[in-house]
Parts: C-alpha cells; structure tokens; sequence
C-alpha cells in the first residue's frame, strides 16, 4: 500500500501507478493477487462537497478500502445537452478525493440507478422524445444513453485504475433483471461504457434469485448479489447459478429508507454483524448499502408504486439507518462493523481512528416575517384545451397550479383519474397515495362558469418497478360529472428564484387577536431571517399547524421536502450553508389559511408519526 504522503506526491505530479484489477477464480485480483474489497455506498450527490472528505474519513476508519457511488444522470443534465460538472456536481473531483483518502472506487453509471432517486435518475425530460422506451432496446433512448455516457466518460474515464486512477469497477445498469430480461438492451449499454472509455472491469448487479440472474447479467462478466440478510442462502443462490468467479455482495442492505407516513426504519445490528462476519470469513467482497446515506437535497427524492393506487413517496433524509448517520455522527452500527472490518484487511492495510463528530448547533426559533400569497402572483400561464403534464410543460418538479372552465352539469364531483400525485383544491385534497381523486366543486367554486382551481405537486417519479415506464406529473385527465374539463390554464412556479415574487411584510393584529389577520387560501412562499456567531450542523422544524407541505430553502439551498405527515419532523442543515452573521430561510407550504408561521431548531433529527416517535441521542 502506498503511503499518504507518497500518494500525495503521485496525484500532484499526475504520475500515480497503475494497477490491474481483474476477476480470479473465486475472488478479485489486484495485480494478480487476491483482493477483498471492502466497500461502502455514499453518493456524492447527497452529501455537500464540502464533507466529502470528512465522510470518506470516516468510512476508511469504519474498516473500508473502497467507496461505491452511483452516478445520477438528471443530475448532470437538467435539459437536453446543458451539462453540469461544477460544485457539488463535480462527481470527477468526488473520485479523485476517494483517491487523496486511500480508497478505491466502485462506479454505478447506470444510465438507471434506481437508490429512491427522482424517476431512477432519468432526466424528466426523456418522457419528451417520441417514440422512446425507456430501459429497453429502443433506438430513442439507446441514442439519449449513448450521448450521456459519452459526456461522462470525459469526465470518469481518465480516473479508471489502468490509468492510475481508484475506479476498480464500474456496474453496466443496475438490477435489471428486477425489472426485465432485455439481454440485448445490456449488451448495447455495456457497449456504450466501452465506448465512453471505461477501460475497468465491470460487472452486473441483481437480486440472487433465478429469474432476477437470468435476466440481468450477461455472461461474460461477473456478477454480483444484493441482499440484507441470510448471506449463507443467498451465496448459495450465486455459487448455483455461476460456479466460478468473485463472490459480491453489490448491496448488503444494512439499513432500509423510509416512505412519507410510515414508521422510520432501522436494522438490527447483531444479524447484521453476523452475516458480514460470515461473507468475509469465506473471501466475499460486501458493499455496504448504504455506509452513509445522507441527504436527498432539492426535488430528487423518488418514489415506489405498487399500482395505481398504490404510491409511496420517499423521505428527504436518506439516513438509511446507515453506520454513518445523516449528518456524519457515529453510530452504534459503525463501531460494531469496524471491530468485524479490522479482523479481514488485505496485507498492508490499516483502520485509522476516526474523526470526532462535527459541531452541532441549535438555530433559534425563526419567524417567518414576510409572504407572498402565491395565488395573488402567478407567472403568465400557458393555455391548452386539455391538461399538460409538468413534461409538457417543460417543468421538471415542483409545483404547477391548473385552471379549466367546464360545462353546467348536475353532478358537480370533480373526477381527477390521472392525477399525479397531489392536488389542493379549495378546501380539500385529492392524493394518488391515498387514492382520493374526487371533489364536490358546485357549491364550493361558486357558479358552473366559475374556474377551478388545482395546485398540483409532483411528490417524485417512481424510480423502481416496470411503473416508472409511464410515469408522468400533473394532470392527465379530470372531468365534471360526465363533462371532459376542457379550456385549461397552467401556470408552473419557479420556487427556486424568490426575486419574481414581491413579498410583504405579516403584521400581527393587536393584543395578539387573530381575527382580522389576513388570510391565505392556497399555496404561500414565506421568508425569515436569523443570525448565527458560529455555524456547525443543525435541524429544520416547519412548525406546520394544520395538515400540510413544502419545501425549506436555507441561504438559497433547497433542503428538501417536508411533510406533517413524517416520520421525518425535522430536515439535515449541513454546516457550510450556514454563514456566521444574517441567514435567511424561505419555506414553501402548499396550503394554508395562515400567513404566520415559525421555524424551529432542533439539535438532532427527529422521527415522528401519529403511531410512532423517536429522537437521537447524542
């Protein structure tokens, strides 16, 4: 192994050695000896560049030589051809820090990746290209892939470890045989990462069961298993169905994501040691899955589906009940998989004592001053005779308020059969999740020829499952009573640039009567200040009144969604979007009657929900 300091000198004068890293018969080679890769998952993307080494600190003191990332294709390219590899993007300076910290990189370019990520990573605006077929042989999307993964292999393919560089291996897709058994469609991306000059070994990823193997690997490459527990029986499944090469756990699931209105997941500890005591006992390389989770930023949390009337939005925090908390903290899950890591090193290897836990604050309750009834500044709309979906609309997440005129009718029940996935309507809420798509509007919305007026909110596409082929936002089609809703106006919010809307100031009403407070009847922006002496991690409380959600930017970073629902109560504020002195918070609610309302502090994350509640010690 090479030294810190020697492996300084070769990465400043661009001459780090080169290595081989291949398949033996029963275990990875590094320059035709066996290997054990010791492997942990933390995605660039989820944690702010500015921790980037502080986590793969603390993952190389966990016991790890390797980190394993996914590549998120929307990430990088938010519209056709405008690339972005810059900042907290810049996935190429993520490899070369893993390389500064003695570790070495498992790569997951997909193009889908699946991880409870906004539609598995595909740009929204794929579902514009006629004729595509996402995941499959389909020339449309095989030219969309082609184009990405060229783009990338500029910035990834001079990092492989022929070439001096950490990345050992790189996965062609991601569990496909979980979702078909395109062979073709595998050999065309595996073609394509060769093509984009991913000159390491690479390999597939698949659920150990049969049908899952059969349809997601391809022959000449190895493959690996992923699963959380019962390592003996699922290797079992592996050595049956290839009886020679590297034996993988690509994701040993050592934790579980949470969905919004269920309970906060978390593993077992013991059984979890037990399994991987026994996989690196025996020589099998484990991926941890996740070793630190950390945080779904912006509008990228995805979702799952079992059907129509079956969608399960994922939560901001990824935490994942990893070993490495949300917010770097050690947990009892890390000590326990450090002391089974450190009895299973490859010659040469050391565990070094980990850095302590950051700073934590608490930010002082915060009021939210000022508003801006949203209702009151809609931008120009677009005009259509049916309904366009947020794709359509050339408007990839968020929030996209709709209008239509319909017909007199006698039955006055407004029908939203494809909505996705929330609307506020008047006084009521229609919800994919919980399959209410129906409103009384003749009574409530005045006269027939009245609007109707529906904020719609797309709560992440599908990211797993044959569901995420059709998977759109908005509406799709609404009607009144028999009558089909025609003549619409949509009108999609930029959130994210508060500088088009004119805020006002809230004024509380004397000797603190709320009568006569003004109120808002929809979806509101508001925006507050505080002032810190010093910065360090925080948490986010939305002190949200009644049933509702939003967004939370702090100093221009979109934390993430929050829900009343939880189980998470509280949203990761890292420290660098902090700055000593003014701070200013802004938070999006998609209903309210109240133009008031506070931000509170909390020092550790919060898990809540109307059957369940748990807070992290210290």
């Amino acid at each position: 192994m090479l030294t810190s300091l020697t492996l300084a000198l070769c990465l400043a004068t661009g001459h780090a050695p080169r290595h081989t890293f291949s398949p033996g018969p029963d275990s990875w080679l590094m320059d035709g000896k066996p290997y054990l890769v010791r492997s942990g998952e933390m995605h660039y993307a989820r944690v702010p560049r500015a921790y980037w080494a502080d986590r793969m600190k603390r993952a190389k003191a966990m016991g790890l030589n390797t980190i394993c990332t996914y590549v998120f294709w929307n990430f990088h390219e938010p519209e056709p051809g405008k690339f972005d590899f810059k900042g907290d993007h810049d996935v190429a300076e993520y490899v070369r820090e893993a390389q500064r910290q003695g570790l070495n990189v498992i790569l997951r370019p997909g193009p889908y990746v699946c991880s409870e990520w906004e539609w598995g990573g595909f740009p929204y605006w794929l579902a514009n290209i006629p004729g595509i077929q996402i995941r499959q042989n389909n020339p449309q999307f095989l030219a969309a892939s082609a184009r990405w993964l060229d783009r990338l292999g500029k910035e990834l393919a001079p990092l492989t470890i022929k070439r001096g560089g950490p990345i050992i291996l790189c996965q062609v897709e991601n569990e496909y045989g979980s979702f078909g058994n395109d062979h073709a469609y595998m050999a065309a991306i595996h073609r394509q990462l060769e093509h984009a000059g991913f000159d390491c070994q690479m390999y597939t990823a698949d659920g150990s069961g049969r049908s899952m193997l059969d349809g997601g690997t391809l022959p000449d490459l190895p493959a690996a298993i992923n699963f959380g527990g019962g390592a003996p029986d699922e290797f079992a499944n592996l050595v049956a169905f290839r009886t020679s090469g590297p034996r993988m756990n690509g994701e040993f699931w050592c934790g579980w994501f949470d969905h919004w209105g269920e309970q906060h997941h978390t593993s077992g500890i013991q059984g979890e040691v037990r399994d991987l005591e026994w996989m690196l006992s025996r020589g099998d390389s484990v991926n941890l899955y996740m070793a630190h989770g950390g945080t779904t930023f912006g509008y990228m949390q995805g979702a799952n589906s079992g059907g129509p009337n079956h969608f399960e939005p994922d939560t901001t925090s990824y935490d994942y009940d990893a070993p490495i908390a949300e917010d770097g903290t050690l947990t009892k899950k890390f000590w326990a998989f450090r002391e089974v890591f450190k009895r299973h090193l490859n010659p040469g290897e050391t565990v070094p004592d980990p850095p302590a836990d950051n700073l934590h604050i608490t930010v002082p309750s915060i009021r939210l001053s000022e508003y801006v009834d949203l209702m009151k500044q809609l931008p120009k709309p677009i005009h259509a005779d049916h309904a366009l979906s947020f794709e359509e609309l050339h408007h990839p997440y968020g929030v996209v308020v709709y209008s239509f005129h319909h017909r007199p009718t006698k039955d006055g029940t407004l029908h939203v059969s494809g909505l996705q996935d929330r609307a506020w309507c008047g006084y009521g809420r229609l919800d994919r999740a919980s399959g209410q798509a129906t409103t009384q509007v003749q009574g409530v919305f005045g006269d027939a020829t009245d609007p109707v007026w529906l904020v719609v909110e797309s709560l992440g596409r599908v990211n797993f499952s044959t569901a995420l082929l059709k998977e759109r936002k908005g509406i799709l089609t609404a009607t009144v009573g028999n009558e089909p809703a025609t003549d619409w106006s949509m009108y999609p919010l930029d959130l994210d640039h508060p500088d088009r809307f004119r805020f006002r100031m809230f004024k509380e009403p004397p000797f603190g009567v709320r009568m006569g407070a003004p109120l808002v009847n929809g979806p509101i922006l508001q925006r507050g200040e505080f002032s810190l002496s010093k910065v360090g991690d925080t948490y986010l409380k939305v002190d949200e009144g009644d049933q509702s959600d939003g967004f939370v930017w702090v100093n221009g970073h979109n934390l993430g969604r929050w829900n009343s629902e939880g189980p998470q109560q509280a949203l990761y504020c890292p420290a660098p979007y902090l700055r000593v002195g003014r701070n200013e918070v802004r938070v999006f609610r998609n209903q309210t009657f109240d133009p008031d309302g506070f931000v509170v502090g909390v020092l550790h994350p919060v898990f809540a929900t109307h059957r369940y509640q748990s807070e992290r010690g210290v």
